[in-house]
């Protein structure tokens, strides 16, 4: 289904969110686009690009969004055609590319003017408000960075190890997701894309400010989890140790102990069996064998 907003005197943002092939005909028929591109719509993963025609440009890009549980990091394409006076969203998009739309919807029917009157404009707007969500995700994925960092030392290793691993995917995801789009958005600072307004280079500049900042945060978030990573597996590996340590320490004190039980218990004659106090004797030579490991240990700073 094919949901239009005008936008001031000839700028119209047709909206497709579940395109069948009736609709693919409909953008084939009427605006004369590619087969290559109708089909990159046709299809889901697509690489990030924006392929330059004549009369249109077609964009495909990639930005960060929560799953239902508010956990994974997971990729939502964004396909857009652009042309001089209308902006066209195919597919299942962004979240905020739907919010954007309704807004425009409402303000219609309020029949409230609009201050967007080019495509340029629109499509600023709409990769603008891409941009906020995606730094307000990435703080989230930054807090979640900083609570890792305070449970480090807590006795609970399980539930960091899992905040760790889906942090960890997290962070992969959007660097995957980012990276290849950079060179995508320097186009529209180099001039490369030219559009069709005049005095859009300081927005397409904003706009790769938002993502460079992005890609600063990723980089960040990268080396921290990496940071936090070998700290908390330094951690884990000292607590192993220490409880090695204590228990070597506990066989070393018993080693004798039970040497000295074994010796008496063989069945040939022994010193003190005759002894109406043996048990108590051997049991003292027991004790003063203990106290003076454990002595000894302290005064190598070993326990």
């Amino acid at each position: 289904m094919i949901e239009t907003v005008k936008l001031g005197g000839r700028l119209k943002w047709y909206h497709i969110n579940n395109p069948s092939e009736e609709d693919f005909e409909f953008l084939e028929n009427t605006f004369h686009f590619h087969q290559l591109d109708l089909e990159d719509c046709r299809q889901s993963n697509q690489r990030p690009k924006i392929d330059t025609y004549d009369d249109y440009y077609f964009l495909i890009l990639h930005f960060p969004n929560f799953d239902h549980q508010n956990r994974f990091v997971k990729p939502k394409e964004v396909k857009i055609f652009w042309g001089e006076d209308y902006i066209i969203t195919v597919g299942k998009s962004h979240w905020v590319v739907r919010s954007v739309f309704e807004e425009a919807k409402e303000q219609e029917k309020r029949n409230e003017p609009f201050e967007i009157a080019t495509s340029d404009a629109l499509l600023y707007t709409i990769l603008e408000r891409l941009m906020t969500e995606s730094v307000y995700l990435l703080r989230k994925v930054g807090l979640e960075l900083e609570l890792i960092n305070r449970e480090l030392f807590d006795s609970k290793p399980v539930r960091t190890i899992e905040r760790l691993s889906v942090t960890r995917k997290n962070i992969i995801v959007l660097n995957t997701m980012l990276k290849p789009q950079l060179r995508v958005f320097n186009k529209f600072e180099s001039g490369n894309i030219e559009g069709y307004a005049d005095n859009m280079e300081e927005y397409w500049g904003n706009i790769l400010d938002y993502y460079n900042k992005m890609w600063d945060m990723i980089e960040d978030f990268g080396e921290l989890i990496e940071g936090l990573s070998t700290t908390f597996d330094s951690m884990q590996t000292n607590k192993t140790n220490e409880i090695m340590k204590i228990l070597t320490l506990i066989s070393s004190i018993l080693l004798p102990l039970t040497f000295i039980t074994g010796f008496y218990g063989m069945n040939v004659p022994l010193p003190f069996q005759h002894s109406e106090n043996a048990v108590w004797e051997i049991l003292g030579i027991m004790a003063v064998i203990s106290v003076g490991m454990v002595f000894y240990f302290r005064k190598k700073d070993w326990m």
